[in-house]
């Protein structure tokens, strides 16, 4: 007993060290909600009642649903719809969910029993053959098979990471998708909106012209001056320069149309719509309460994901320390003369066990577990960074649909106005009971407030697109038209999630 302790104890002092450590040293616990609460309320919404609303499971790979359709127009559903099968963003992000789920299927065979087979031949001669200086042949045919003893876990944690990594890439997809969704909806309607105001552009144009010809012939007759000539002419000229303008800027949106959807903008068209009247619906938007946004954005998700698998890191890389067993077995033939290789009487076979403790490594396992320490750090400060972006971001559209309801009332009153006195200037002008100046101030006055109103317009519907986005997306029930509700305010009711 004394010999066995004396020639053995030296050598399992090291795993008996790494056995002691290895229930002590574990990987840094992180909790996401401690990490990044969510507040009871969101601030621009106020009226919310947490308990009118339902929280949605976590799902970062979930489909975010057709939550387009709450606009009601059949053009936006066909571009989005295009946009899903052809864009290049999310063809990269598929593939590199692909890419991460191949790594896990690796880490996972790292898990498994290797079997191999093997065929070699060989001649030496030297000290380690029997014939000594004789030159001697052996040919080999045989099956190998090993396996790693998971002992410490680190193999586990780390078939973990890659699968974390999985569901991170699986989210990112899913963000991507919503990303591009959102562009595409945000894109055609800055367009329609466009397309509203070259219309009503033009429209001013054609009023301008009809004041032109009949100051032209009231010049001709020789009631008005040349300047009253001129004066119109440069309206009617500014006005169309306004015009072309808006068509340099319906181009440039019908080209980034093309980019999303995965067409050529050179044979991209969306000409069709110059005559259809823009009748696209303005929903409300139910918010929620704050906890279902971490829940239902994809980028938030797939934060906290790179956080769990950053946690799991640092547990392969302090599994680093610990010894690795492995257990071998190999069997087949061997024999000088090829052709009794298969011979019963030419079998070999071999069975070991191989433990593996490095000693001196010159500080890398070490530097492996700092390194792996910082990453967590920085994935943790990621993951609140993310968070508080995704509140922000709803803070922001909360607020922006708001005061656009009320900025929609003004502005709403001040076209109506306008569009009365322009009314009335033009038929006292046409009776003579006021000068060209105040009939042309009116009309400047109409066509900028109803400018305004349309931009107005288009900011509530952008607004409303980024909302959904910054909520997560994904409904296809629960919301509420502006038109049901009166109002383009944020409306308060329950949440229907997929």
């Amino acid at each position: 007993m004394h010999l066995f302790s004396k020639i053995y104890r030296p050598a399992l002092a090291p795993l008996l060290a790494a056995l002691v450590l290895a229930g002590c040293a574990t990987a840094p616990a992180v909790d996401p909600v401690a990490i990044a609460a969510a507040p009871a309320a969101f601030k621009e919404n106020p009226a919310t009642n947490p308990a009118q609303w339902v929280q949605s499971a976590p799902a970062e790979a979930r489909d975010r649903g057709t939550w387009w359709r709450v606009f009601n127009d059949p053009t936006l559903d066909a571009l989005i719809e295009r946009a899903s099968q052809q864009n290049t963003s999310i063809a990269e992000a598929a593939s590199r969910l692909r890419q991460a789920q191949a790594l896990v299927k690796n880490s996972e065979a790292d898990r498994s029993v290797q079997l191999g087979l093997g065929a070699g031949a060989q001649r030496q001669a030297g000290a380690n053959t029997t014939n000594g200086s004789t030159p001697a042949k052996l040919f080999t045919a045989e099956a190998q098979l090993s396996y790693e003893v998971d002992l410490f876990g680190r193999l586990a944690k780390a078939t973990d990471a890659a699968s974390l990594d999985a569901q991170a890439s699986a989210a990112l997809l899913q963000s991507t998708r919503l990303l591009v969704q959102a562009n595409v909806a945000q894109t055609y309607l800055a367009l329609r909106a466009t397309d509203a105001e070259r219309a009503l552009v033009r429209e001013t144009v054609a009023a301008y012209r009809d004041t032109l010809n009949l100051t032209q012939r009231r010049f001709n007759a020789g009631d008005v001056a040349e300047f009253d000539v001129a004066r119109v002419t440069t309206e009617v000229a500014s006005t169309e320069s306004d015009a072309l303008a808006l068509d340099r800027q319906r181009a440039t949106l019908e080209h980034a149309l093309a980019v999303l959807v995965g067409d050529s903008a050179s044979q991209f068209s969306l000409d069709n719509l110059d005559n259809a009247e823009w009748r696209a619906t303005l929903p409300t938007i139910p918010a929620g309460v704050p906890a279902t946004v971490l829940t239902r954005r994809p980028d938030v998700a797939a934060a906290q994901s790179s956080l769990l698998a950053a946690q799991a890191r640092v547990g392969v890389a302090q599994a680093a320390w610990f010894p690795s067993v492995s257990l071998t077995a190999a069997g087949g033939f061997a024999s000088p003369d090829i052709g009794d290789v298969f011979k019963w009487s030419a079998r070999a076979w071999g069975i070991g066990a191989l433990l593996s403790l490095p000693i001196l490594d010159g500080g890398r396992r070490e530097a492996g577990v700092q390194s792996a320490s910082a990453q967590l750090d920085g994935a943790t400060a990621a993951y609140r960074g993310q968070v508080l972006t995704a509140f922000q971001e709803v803070e922001d559209q909360l607020a922006s649909l708001r005061l656009l309801a009320q900025q929609t009332q003004a502005q709403d009153q001040a076209v109506e106005s306008a569009t009365r006195a322009t009314r009335l200037s033009d038929a006292r002008y046409r009776n003579g009971y006021i000068s060209q100046l105040d009939l042309l101030d009116a009309r400047r006055s109409e066509l900028r407030n109803r400018r305004q109103a349309l931009g107005v317009r288009s900011a509530q519907y952008q607004s409303t697109v980024v909302l959904i986005r910054a909520l997560g997306g994904g409904w296809d029930a629960g919301m509420k038209t502006g038109a049901e509700t009166g109002t383009g305010a944020v409306a308060v009711a329950q949440t229907n999630t997929r």
